[in-house]
């Protein structure tokens, strides 16, 4: 490499922002907040499971242009640590693993067609998709797996009104709920991924049940001794009156 090419490549800017809006809508945000909170408390303990989302993700040292913002993506192999953007050529050339769009009116055509082939040319390995409006895939959450450098559906499974769909790279399974609802779930308990603000919802419900149900224990004992206080008294009116409460 040249002196001025190195120079050159060090001099390119690569912003970190594009000055637009995270999501077109409320749905489109919420599942874009609940799809990388769920997956980074999922895989917390892991040092080298990086996940984000609406993050540039430049794939082309000193073009500024190759870059794509995928809505939630995992990395694994590499260090769990902040960044501003995501350059592949610092991060020993690792692609994203898993990659989900939110899809909505405006990116809907993008989704399936030019994010989809960029996807599949960069070399992730699972690539999904889902509509919270249902209105522009059908079903609204699909998933695919890169076979030979060509995106193959993953075929789901319908549970009663549920769609599961497994994913491989995760280990988790992306679940369209009977309500339209997108959900992750750890495929051996069955149990649904939580945000951190579920996750707190969840304990504060759970310790309000739990004060409820001392509450209603300690009621329940309250009746049962002062019960016990009447009828030991009743015991001692009817003695005094020379009768045998057991024989009564």
């Amino acid at each position: 490499m040249t002196t001025s090419l190195r120079y050159s490549l060090f001099d390119v800017t690569y912003p970190d922002s594009d000055g637009l809006p995270m999501a077109e809508s409320d749905a489109a945000r919420d599942y874009l907040i609940y799809g990388v909170e769920a997956l980074d408390s999922y895989f917390q303990e892991q040092t080298d499971v990086y996940v984000s989302g609406n993050l540039f993700i430049y794939y082309e040292q000193g073009n500024p242009k190759a870059v794509v913002a995928p809505d939630v993506f995992v990395v694994f192999d590499v260090e769990k640590k902040k960044r501003p953007s995501y350059k592949t050529w610092e991060e020993n050339d690792k692609i994203p693993d898993f990659v989900l769009e939110i899809t909505s009116k405006s990116t809907a055509s993008e989704d399936r067609g030019t994010k989809k082939g960029l996807y599949a040319y960069l070399g992730v390995k699972e690539y999904f998709q889902y509509d919270p409006t249902a209105d522009y895939l059908k079903p609204s959450l699909q998933g695919f797996r890169l076979v030979e450098g060509n995106y193959l559906p993953i075929l789901g499974q319908v549970n009663g009104d549920r769609l599961s769909i497994h994913s491989e790279t995760l280990g988790l399974e992306l679940w369209l709920e009977a309500n339209g609802e997108m959900r992750f779930y750890a495929p051996k308990t069955k149990t649904k991924l939580l945000s951190p603000k579920e996750m707190e919802q969840a304990k504060h419900q759970a310790e309000q049940a739990q004060h409820q149900a001392e509450q209603a224990q300690y009621q329940a004992e309250q009746a049962q001794h002062q019960a016990e206080q009447r009828a030991a008294k009743l015991a001692t009116k009817l003695r005094e009156l020379g009768l045998d409460p057991d024989l009564i």
